[in-house]
């Protein structure tokens, strides 16, 4: 016979959780992790499409417009660094259904207040709180479906991923029908149906219990801050936002700099975003089949390398290659990082913290990639020079991934 010190020996994945993994259990997981999913990158990605229809209705300058692009990195770090003290203090689950509360009534105002102040406090609000719901998706993820932590992780990245495509494309037509406050303001609705299924789940499933998110006194206490693990993948998906917001800015117009046309240029940006649904599905595909994490993660770091190998040196004829290949990267990487948080954690709180840290670091590595690259240009003339940067991170990578994959948990004992 089991007994209750034979269960507090174990490690917390291992217990059973106060409400068991089922079939409905994990349907209405998932249901809930994709509909928060559909509000997290959309909101941010229509600005791009939107920006000249905003900044003719609003009457606001070019500099304006680029600190609405900028404020989203800000408070992505802001609100990963503070959140996990706050999930831990009122409940992870309570705290994101605030959070998307919160995120619902900035996409209403940024519609409904047609000023600058307005715009600009709106976008403030939902992105502090995409910022927590960045990090505490992952010890969501771990304590409701710890069975499944691949599948739920890769198709939660998969639906930011298609939902921001998706909505970027529409939007700027649609508003031609429906008016632009409409157009960015409807998509509240999504964030109303979340916040009614989140809801449901915490009623229906219950709250966390503090001791369960803590674990058993047997799981080892590691601070974040001190972990060789922890800044080995803060390190590792800060590289990848870097490139990732540095090319999602620069793309096009390093192509044409390299002799492509502006319409062909700005596909290859096109096809860099396309490439992350692949990515995520086969990525997600692998690993539920049984394939090494290490040996994806180094794969996605040489993807990047060579990538922007040719986006700097190689042939431009190959544009789509080299375009592709880092779209592939980026995107394999954010979800491997995604999966990291629970998989290489004792508890639901490290799980939380180690999300906050690493993508505290990691979006303030990110704030400075497009600002260095578009300084070094400016001071240089010329690419040259930001791509080698680009390079030398790349290669770094490449090693922090054979680091950041190694069977080993937050306090560096094996897994």
């Amino acid at each position: 016979m089991t007994t209750s010190a034979d269960l507090s020996s174990k490690p917390v994945d291992e217990q059973k959780s106060k409400f068991p993994s089922g079939k409905f259990v994990f349907w209405l997981v998932l249901c809930a992790m994709v509909l928060l999913g559909t509000n997290m990158r959309s909101q941010i990605v229509l600005l791009g499409s939107m920006a000249p229809v905003i900044q003719d209705a609003l009457g606001i300058s070019e500099i304006q417009i680029g600190w609405l692009g900028a404020v989203p990195m800000l408070t992505f770090a802001i609100g990963a660094l503070i959140s996990p003290a706050i999930g831990k203090r009122f409940g992870i689950e309570n705290t994101l259904i605030v959070m998307i509360a919160l995120l619902t009534v900035g996409i209403f105002i940024r519609a409904i207040v047609p000023t600058w102040g307005g715009f600009l406090t709106g976008t403030l609000l939902l992105t502090l709180a995409v910022g927590f719901a960045n990090t505490l998706a992952a010890p969501v993820i771990k304590q409701r479906t710890p069975n499944h932590i691949p599948l739920v992780t890769g198709i939660f990245s998969l639906t930011m991923t298609v939902t921001a495509g998706l909505v970027s494309g529409v939007v700027l037509p649609l508003s031609e029908y429906v008016g632009w406050q409409w157009a960015i303001g409807g998509w509240g609705v999504l964030g109303i149906s979340a916040l009614i299924v989140w809801v449901f789940m915490r009623v229906k499933l219950g709250a966390l219990s503090s001791s369960e998110a803590a674990g058993t006194q047997t799981a080892p206490q590691v601070s974040v801050w001190r972990s060789a693990f922890a800044w080995q993948v803060a390190i590792f998906m800060g590289i990848q936002s870097l490139l990732f917001y540095t090319v999602a800015s620069f793309l096009p117009l390093i192509w044409i700099s390299r002799g492509l046309d502006a319409k062909t240029a700005g596909q290859m940006g096109s096809i860099f975003q396309f490439m992350a649904p692949i990515s995520i599905i086969t990525l997600t595909w692998l690993i539920n089949r049984g394939r090494p994490i290490r040996a994806l993660a180094i794969l996605a770091s040489v993807l990047n390398l060579i990538g922007v190998l040719g986006l700097g040196y190689l042939s431009p004829n190959w544009a789509l290659i080299w375009s592709g290949m880092m779209g592939l990267g980026c995107s394999a990487i954010f979800t491997l990082s995604m999966m990291l948080f629970s998989l290489r954690t004792y508890t639901t709180n490290q799980a939380s913290e180690l999300s906050g840290m690493a993508q505290g670091v990691g979006y303030v590595l990110a704030f400075f990639g497009p600002l260095g690259t578009g300084f070094l240009h400016e001071l240089t003339g010329n690419w040259n020079t930001p791509i080698l940067m680009m390079l030398g991170f790349m290669v770094i990578n490449i090693w922090i991934a054979w680091l950041v994959c190694r069977p080993i948990m937050l306090d560096g004992k094996p897994v």
